[in-house]
């Protein structure tokens, strides 16, 4: 028979393994993608799910960055254009582009729209550029790989709290 623990055991345990993890100077791997010109790297454990683009149906009256809602078994997500909310030309659409569902772990049915993914990266690879500023909040430190490329550090939490990327609304005069 199975030992029985009480509820508040088992949770004093795992809080216990949590911040062992926590403190242990392990860092997280990176997901690589890109969108428009950018590098980007998104630590895994906000990087959500990564899948392939279905049908996008368009909200009329949004801003060009937001490409549409997609329908991902059976939930709503709204899709953001990662490369033209920060300026640059909208994506394109092809066989390598992706959603990541970046907004399900903090509870929005939210994905980002990325030319291609990239696979993960060790942070072990990269070396922190000090010479690199970025006033958005939700723009991390910069990276540079052994090639020497820039690769801008993604946060997601302050995106999603970004006002600019929680109004899609068009500014309709």
């Amino acid at each position: 028979m199975a030992k029985r623990i009480s509820l508040r055991e088992f949770q004093q345990d795992l809080t216990r393994r949590l911040q062992e993890v926590g403190s242990s100077g392990r860092r997280s791997a990176l997901l690589a993608v890109v969108a428009g010109s950018e590098n980007w790297l998104i630590d895994l454990t906000d990087a959500g799910e990564i899948i392939a683009i279905n049908a996008l149906t368009e909200v009329p009256l949004t801003r060009n960055w937001f490409r549409g809602l997609a329908n991902v078994r059976g939930n709503l997500y709204s899709v953001v254009d990662l490369s033209a909310f920060c300026g640059e030309a909208a994506s394109p659409l092809s066989n390598e582009s992706r959603m990541m569902l970046i907004g399900t772990r903090h509870g929005l049915n939210t994905a980002l729209l990325v030319n291609r993914a990239l696979g993960l990266r060790n942070p072990d690879d990269f070396e922190v550029d000090e010479s690199f500023s970025d006033p958005r909040p939700w723009v991390g430190h910069a990276l540079r790989d052994h090639q020497n490329r820039l690769w801008k550090h993604l946060i997601v939490r302050p995106l999603l709290a970004d006002p600019r990327f929680l109004d899609a609304s068009a500014d309709v005069r």
